[in-house]
């Protein structure tokens, strides 16, 4: 039975429409060596961004300035927002992210700060994709058994991991998709819901 829903950001909730603007940067900010410290909370945003600047062409330094302010802050899918908010009346929306320490300064400059019961920040847990950590902390703060989280990511080698801890992995592949296997599941959870409901109240009755 559906017990929640845990839901990547980057590649998935949010996008980039101008991604191939800041090629230049990507490819020294994605690095792993650059990376990793910054998603694992070694280092901060900020630390991450200078770094990422100071190695660059000087050719290329504003652009990475462009990179670091709002301009390159992307945009979140209308479609999907609407699908977790309904998702979110049915069972607990919990955000997993391998993000940096400015990630909820995103999610509140992308208008989504309250889409989700709980964000896990993978800079914040010290733990990222596809470690298993990270996926158990997800599945505490979604208050439900492993077995009972849906993991959709656009990272098959997340997706995996997820599955190895116990709970159904989805790869993302638009929503559409998502919707036509969320719908099913979310009209079982809310029957369970009532008839959790009631019973409280049968309880409380008798």
């Amino acid at each position: 039975m559906l017990g929640a829903v845990l839901c990547d950001i980057d590649g998935v909730l949010r996008t980039w429409d101008d991604a191939e603007r800041w090629r230049p940067v990507l490819e020294v900010a994605l690095r792993p060596d650059r990376l990793r410290p910054a998603v694992t909370g070694a280092i901060t945003d900020e630390e991450w961004r200078a770094a990422v600047r100071a190695e660059l062409p000087a050719a290329q330094r504003a652009l990475a300035d462009a990179w670091a302010g709002p301009a390159g802050i992307g945009r979140v899918d209308p479609e999907l927002v609407r699908l977790l908010r309904e998702v979110r009346r049915k069972v607990p929306v919990v955000l997993v992210s391998n993000g940096t320490t400015r990630l909820e300064a995103d999610l509140a400059g992308l208008g989504i700060a309250d889409l989700a019961d709980a964000v896990v920040n993978s800079a914040r847990v010290k733990a990222a994709k596809p470690e298993p950590a990270i996926y158990r902390i997800a599945a505490r703060r979604a208050g439900v058994a492993a077995a009972r989280c849906l993991f959709v990511d656009d990272s098959l080698e997340n997706v995996q991991a997820a599955r190895r801890a116990g709970m159904t992995g989805v790869h993302y592949q638009g929503t559409g998709p998502l919707r036509e296997m969320l719908v099913p599941l979310m009209q079982m959870a809310a029957i369970r819901g009532d008839r959790s409901a009631r019973h409280s109240e049968e309880g409380s009755t008798a």
